[in-house]
């Protein structure tokens, strides 16, 4: 499907809920939240489109990469490129409603596996949102990572479980979801957790396990040291709490410190292939991706996401040719600059 096509028929099937703004900056849906936008002021989303727009690519074109490669391993899977499509529930909440849950799973697991990598399916205060993910990971035969709220440890242990009978590639918690109120307004209570609750988690499973929400070299190697898999460099999509850093300010640091010791995946802003390069210079091993992901998503089903999926791995390709990188591997920090201190 053309992109054109795919984002007009999806601003038109979202009501308003999102403009599909060119610049996709979080400043017409600041504040929407339920909805798209960041919540409170919605400094913290646009701080994150501002601080990844920051970094600029150093363009080179005396080399040899002609043909780039972007394939890589993640979670024992060899995907097309280094992008997994983000948790994300709600469509009826959020997104406007023309895609039921099971819908919006179904297109976004099945679309992903179409263009070569996986999804993840997320948790939410319904809890019938989590089993229409599972449901969609087991119509394609595990090809995705179900993600948990930080919700009591025995109802986390419970859905780990549900994860395991669906055959998925790994299981996480988005830890940084702890103060949503809307969990607990909805008898679906959440909060932080401890080192002894977050192992006894880990413990549970033989699956890989995330923590997804790490915006601290404290806590990155606190993840390390409990045994998880890989982290999230994430805030939650600025939709948690407002005035937080953005992500592509704490993972220099963080990838400095864990880098090779677990998986890193950064979150934030990534409408671009360029964006997926940017965060992979920055030290990250994968990036999530959503809001492109809910536009193909709406705008055209499981073809949709695919064809945006493609559309991101062929940006990120001509990015490796103008700056000299045969292959993921290749795209390091000298081949990016930052407008801004790190």
């Amino acid at each position: 499907m053309d992109i054109k096509e795919i984002r007009s028929l999806a601003k038109d099937r979202m009501k308003g809920v999102c403009n599909l703004c060119s610049e996709c900056n979080g400043i017409y849906c600041s504040g929407q939240v339920p909805g798209m936008g960041g919540t409170g002021s919605g400094r913290a989303m646009k701080r994150s489109y501002e601080k990844i727009s920051q970094v600029k690519l150093n363009l080179k074109t005396i080399h040899e990469a002609k043909k780039p490669e972007t394939n890589i391993m993640i979670f024992n899977q060899n995907v097309s490129l280094p992008l997994i499509s983000a948790p994300v529930t709600g469509s009826e909440i959020n997104m406007g409603g023309y895609l039921s849950e099971a819908d919006y799973c179904k297109a976004v697991v099945s679309g992903s596996k179409m263009a070569g990598t996986f999804a993840m399916i997320g948790d939410s205060g319904n809890p019938q949102f989590y089993i229409d993910g599972l449901n969609a990971i087991t119509e394609e035969n595990g090809c995705g990572i179900a993600i948990i709220k930080p919700r009591e440890n025995n109802k986390i242990i419970e859905n780990i479980k549900k994860a395991e009978i669906a055959d998925a590639l790994a299981v996480g918690v988005d830890i940084d979801g702890a103060g949503l109120v809307t969990m607990a307004l909805l008898g679906q209570p959440v909060g932080p957790k401890s080192k002894a609750e977050l192992k006894e988690i880990i413990s549970s499973t033989d699956l890989p396990v995330i923590l997804k929400g790490i915006m601290t070299v404290e806590e990155a190697l606190l993840a390390v040291e409990i045994g998880a898999k890989a982290i999230v460099v994430s805030n939650h999509g600025g939709r948690i709490l407002d005035d937080t850093l953005a992500p592509i300010e704490v993972l220099p640091e963080i990838a400095k410190a864990v880098k090779g010791k677990i998986t890193i995946i950064a979150d934030g802003s990534v409408r671009s292939g360029r964006d997926i390069f940017k965060y992979i210079a920055a030290g990250a091993d994968v990036v999530l991706c959503a809001r492109p992901i809910i536009w193909g998503a709406i705008g055209g089903g499981s073809e949709g996401v695919a064809s945006y999926i493609n559309h991101l791995k062929n940006e990120l390709i001509q990015a490796m040719i103008l700056t000299g990188a045969n292959n993921i591997a290749e795209i390091n920090s000298d081949m990016i600059s930052y407008n801004f201190d790190i």
